[in-house]
């Protein structure tokens, strides 16, 4: 039975009986496919518990029902996979990350925002951790913005009040403590969402939380750093 170029549905035959079957089959690939959401491309092992009609990127070294399916999308239809090669230029919305992916021909780019033919691009990148707020004057929060990135700012809500000695906060770095932000509010909810003037950190980046007036008790805070990377193109 022949198939359709791009997303291998299953065409009809001349003077096929049971026409339904195929019919159903491409539409049920056409429905995972369009508008691609992708649970994760990180699993290796088909997990135990999946919808119908739900999508996954196959990474490298997957095994049992995935095995030998290295790079393909599997989606999960009529109690079975089914798997179809993604091609350069392919968007999906990985849910378990939250990330917008592109396809440059090869592999999945996360946050992809183009691809040259030689592999170059830009990759747009939202890190987001819940942070505990630990007593003291500093909280060191472990998001770090890698090297090399243009970094765009950082958002982030309070969801556990913050307590202490403190008025207010601010958020920043090594070179400027309040570059994100400062006179932040202590409630639950209270937010941050200015962005900074975009520079580049040439090593890793961490972001720091500091009080103004005294130090921390307790809290935690939500935060996302938001940046750019640039990637170089591939080996000849």
């Amino acid at each position: 039975m022949a198939d359709t170029t791009n997303l291998t549905l299953p065409l009809l035959a001349a003077s096929q009986a049971q026409k339904h079957v195929t019919v159903n089959e491409a539409l049920t690939r056409l429905d995972g496919m369009v508008q691609l959401t992708l649970r994760s491309r990180s699993l290796t092992t088909p997990p135990a518990t999946v919808l119908e009609g739900e999508c996954f990127g196959v990474p490298a070294g997957a095994i049992n029902d995935w095995a030998g399916h290295d790079g393909e999308v599997a989606q999960f239809a009529n109690g079975g996979w089914v798997f179809t090669s993604p091609a350069r230029g392919w968007r999906a919305f990985v849910s378990d990350t939250g990330s917008l992916d592109l396809h440059d021909g090869t592999g999945w780019v996360a946050g992809g925002q183009s691809a040259s033919p030689g592999g170059a691009g830009v990759q747009l990148r939202t890190v987001e951790a819940d942070i505990p707020i630990s007593a003291g004057p500093t909280v060191a929060t472990g998001l770090v913005f890698p090297p090399r990135a243009i970094v765009l700012g950082v958002t982030g809500r309070v969801t556990t009040a913050i307590t202490g000695a403190l008025t207010d906060w601010r958020a920043g770095d090594a070179g400027s403590d309040a570059r994100y932000g400062n006179g932040l509010g202590l409630a639950l909810d209270s937010w941050l969402g200015g962005p900074a003037d975009p520079f580049v950190v040439w090593t890793p980046t961490e972001i720091l939380l500091t009080g103004n007036g005294g130090d921390f008790a307790a809290g935690a805070v939500r935060l996302a750093a938001h940046y750019l990377e640039l990637g170089i193109p591939g080996p000849a």
